[in-house]
This record gives C-alpha cells, structure tokens and sequence, in this order.
C-alpha cells in the first residue's frame, strides 16, 4: 500500500462550527482526503458554515453531518480546528462536548490547535494531559488541569496539537 494513501478506509470527523480559522480546517482537510480518509464536516446546525482569515470572513463550507444525529462511534478519529469563534461556540453545545468525550473514551486520535482545545477543556478531558495551543488560551488549558508546553506539535497519547497556522506544515503530517 502506498504510502500516500495511508488513511484509506479510516473515516474522520471534522467538528467545527462558524468562525472556524479557513487555514486550519481547509489544509489538513486536504491532506486527510490526499491520504485516503473519508472526511465529514459535523456541526452544530445543517447548511453551510463560515470561515474566517484572521479576523476577516472567509469561504463557507458545506456541512455533511449535524452533531445530534451523528455517531461519534461511525469515525476513527476527530479534527477540531481553531479560530477563536469556533470552538467557543463548540464549547457550549453540550451535544459536541460529548461527540469530543466519545472519542477520547475509545482513545481515538483527536487532532487540534490554535484555540481549538478549548472544547478540550470544556469537556472536561484535560486533567493531566500535556498539550499546546494557542498562547492567549494557555491559562484556560492549565487551570482545566494541563501541562502547556510552547512547541509546534504536542503529542500525548491520543492527541495530537499545535500553536496556531504557524505550525500548519509540522501539524498536518502529524
């Protein structure tokens, strides 16, 4: 089996919501799909939700699941991108604070950055894990329980993260 398509028959969820950060979700998006991967975008409502470029408005994407009528059981791992609307809207659907606990129960990788592990925390799934992200959210993940540490890509167990775009290029074969 060729290397390049390493994720074949693997299906990820992308949980994110409007405000997601463009860069974040469209490039490792790519590169799951270039691997193999079956990739749906889960939200908290049906349509289109939008991205941003910073703090301008970016593309729309298509959403192909809502989070309460979907099975976090159905995925082998979970994409939660960052910009900082995105995942504060995430953080307060009790619906997504559970899809995100599932695949931490199953031990399913979870890959995030920038302020994505914010839902993380609101989880509730951050006590004694070591993680990074984006630097204005290091307090937030320390006082849910974390080690913070400044690098470009942080492993523990199943999650893998990152700072922020910055880090796009160490994060995505990661």
């Amino acid at each position: 089996m060729s290397h390049s398509r390493r994720l074949s028959g693997r299906k990820i969820a992308v949980l994110a919501a409007d405000g997601f950060e463009k860069v974040e979700l469209v490039v490792p998006l790519r590169a799951l799909r270039v691997s193999g991967a079956d990739v749906e975008i889960v939200s908290l409502r049906k349509g289109r939700i939008r991205g941003v470029n910073l703090h301008m408005p970016a593309t729309r994407v298509g959403v192909d699941k809502v989070v309460t009528d979907t099975d976090p059981d159905s995925y082998d791992g979970l994409l939660l991108p960052g910009g900082f609307i995105n995942p504060d809207l995430l953080r307060q659907s009790a619906a997504a604070r559970d899809f995100v606990r599932a695949f931490d129960h199953s031990d399913k990788p979870i890959a995030t950055l920038c302020h994505g592990p914010w839902v993380l925390a609101s989880a509730g799934l951050l006590t004694g894990r070591t993680l990074t992200s984006w630097p204005g959210i290091r307090d937030d993940l320390v006082n849910a329980g974390a080690t913070w540490l400044d690098r470009e890509v942080v492993r523990d167990r199943n999650l893998i993260t990152s700072r922020g775009p910055q880090d796009l290029r160490v994060f995505v074969p990661a």
